[in-house]
């Protein structure tokens, strides 16, 4: 079993910046992928970014250039950074958890179980 806390979700104006964090614990072998994804009542959970064990990084086209994922391996956490926030990022954040390459919106392991991030206009 893998657990995820997720930390850093809140209310911030439209432009201003997060920091979410994720740390994963319990058996967390690498090689892992790990990401985010978000979900707004009455829509399917979107992905956002994610990073291979490698740190490869793929990101949604809705949130290139603006956000930018990364990974501390020793620690076991993995960090979004948002930037140039939009009404239209508001949403669940989830973090999520997967052995080797596994597809980002279904095929992940484990998940967290939300922030939720509130941009205001």
């Amino acid at each position: 079993q893998v657990q995820l806390v997720e930390s850093g979700g809140g209310l911030v104006q439209a432009g201003g910046s997060l920091r979410l964090s994720c740390a994963a614990s319990g058996r967390t072998t690498s090689p892992y992928s790990m990401g985010w994804l978000r979900q707004v009542p009455g829509k399917e959970r979107e992905f956002v970014a994610g990073i291979r064990w490698s740190g490869t990084t793929y990101y949604a086209d809705s949130v290139k250039g603006r956000f930018t994922i990364s990974r501390d391996n020793a620690k076991n956490t993995v960090y979004l950074q948002m930037n140039s926030l939009k009404p239209e990022d508001t949403a669940d954040y989830y973090c999520a958890f997967g052995y080797g390459t596994r597809a980002w919106a279904h095929g992940m392991d484990y998940w967290g179980k939300g922030t939720l991030v509130t941009v205001s206009s």
